[in-house]
């Protein structure tokens, strides 16, 4: 029965359910368009702050439309008086952080917190009103999809595609003042505008999301669609349409889990289904997921410890004082600190790469393309010591430490660059700047 039901659902055989999936995958898709550029802001609690300031719009709404004779749930109108709440919500934000010396956030708890308050008193008083069929203001604060018409769902969609298509004609001004503000307004492009505009369009969404998730999670709705994308891609653009399908993903499966089992609230699955892809992503995903990372810090690690010990034993030939395996092995421990367990390790990394062998009297030597590898590393590392010296003013003493965090991951560009601005050193491995009298070699 469960599976024949949710099967009904997934293809959309019912047209009850047609018509609350559309309404509710369409707002997935604006909250996720919109929240990308909301997330990069860092203005995500900003959209909690306006749907909390929404509640008293649309308690005042329905007052309204209740003294003047008309239809006190019609949604259109709810929601205009829930529009003019946000937006004057986020005025009331926008305001306090300006013109105080209140932080933002300060200023955010503050307007949640009153205007929150505000249209739960209306909301009692409207309770006390005689015939005033005031149960339905409820759905406002948690949600009720289920209750969605066809007249309800055309609304939400066709606003939801006016919030796409704003979004996506702006997105080059968009993007421009979301990454530079400063060269936006220089550059004589109207800032202030187009943040008045973004902010309106999040309080759009948050609006027309109020009936599908309700006033508590609609917040969700803008910020872990774009969250979860983060994890998966560094363009704008690529972010900007993951993060709508991710939000169209994350409401279709929340509905249809909503529309299969029993007495399960549509906004709190939805929400729930788009934390999962969230958690899914925030693991596995290609760029900033945990598992990527872990094996990256793994792999940098490995390369640091092989890279290390190739700079330490051409260094140790540059010596010239080393002459059995014994005298090698404690040089090694002591030049870099290592214990017994990390050498060994380092020393059957580089020979599983074929870096160094054995010899017959216990010593580790270079191979033909183990040397090559040295002495690049080698010189990466002084020229970088050179240039620390010549071109940042740091001491001798420091230097060693400071090329060390950057020398394994210099790239050719960067030692391209390096050449450049110490020519003088040519293909060379130029001499340590902690050994007097060392000879430069070949690389």
């Amino acid at each position: 029965m469960m599976a024949d039901r949710l099967l009904r659902v997934l293809t959309l055989a019912d047209y009850n359910t047609r018509i609350v999936m559309f309404g509710t995958v369409m707002l997935g898709v604006a909250g996720g368009v919109v929240g990308v550029f909301l997330l990069l802001r860092r203005r995500a609690l900003l959209a909690d702050a306006v749907s909390h300031a929404a509640l008293p719009g649309v308690a005042a709404a329905f007052m309204l439309i209740m003294a003047f004779g008309g239809n006190p749930r019609s949604l259109p109108l709810l929601l205009l008086g829930a529009l003019v709440s946000g937006l004057l919500g986020m005025g009331c934000v926008l305001i306090i952080s300006r013109f105080t010396r209140l932080s933002q956030d300060a200023a955010l708890g503050i307007v949640l917190s009153v205007f929150f308050g505000f249209g739960i008193v209306l909301l009692g008083i409207i309770q006390r009103m005689r015939g005033a069929p005031a149960a339905g203001l409820n759905s406002f604060i948690y949600g009720r999809t289920a209750s969605m018409i066809r007249s309800d769902a055309l609304l939400i969609g066709t606003a939801a595609l006016v919030v796409v298509v704003l979004t996506v004609v702006l997105f080059k001004e968009f993007r421009l003042f979301t990454f530079d503000p400063g060269f936006a307004t220089g550059d004589g492009w109207p800032v202030q505008r187009l943040d008045a505009l973004l902010m309106t369009l999040v309080v759009s969404v948050t609006v027309i999301g109020l009936q599908a998730v309700g006033i508590i999670l609609v917040i969700a709705i803008l910020v872990l669609p774009p969250a979860t994308a983060r994890f998966w891609t560094d363009r704008l653009g690529l972010l900007v349409l993951l993060s709508a399908l991710i939000g169209a993903t994350g409401a279709y499966v929340g509905t249809a889990l909503s529309a299969s089992i029993p007495r399960m609230p549509a906004g709190a699955a939805i929400v729930v289904s788009h934390g999962a892809l969230f958690v899914l992503s925030m693991l596995f995903g290609p760029v900033r997921g945990v598992v990527h990372e872990l094996f990256a810090h793994r792999r940098l690690a490995r390369t640091t410890l092989k890279q290390n010990l190739l700079r330490a034993l051409y260094e140790c030939e540059e010596t010239g004082e080393v002459h059995n395996a014994d005298t090698q092995w404690t040089y090694l421990l002591h030049t870099r600190g290592w214990s017994v367990r990390e050498l060994k390790h380092a020393v059957r990394l580089l020979r599983r790469d074929q870096a160094i062998y054995r010899s017959p009297e216990g010593q580790w030597l270079f191979t033909e393309s183990g040397r090559v590898q040295a002495a690049r590393v080698t010189r990466n590392h002084r020229l970088w010591e050179v240039y620390l010296l010549e071109h940042a003013d740091t001491a001798t003493a420091h230097v060693d430490q400071g090329a060390d965090f950057i020398e394994h991951v210099l790239g050719d560009a960067l030692v391209a660059e390096l050449e450049k601005a110490v020519p003088r050193f040519g293909k060379v491995v130029p001499d340590s700047v902690h050994v007097i009298g060392s000879r430069g070699k070949r690389v």
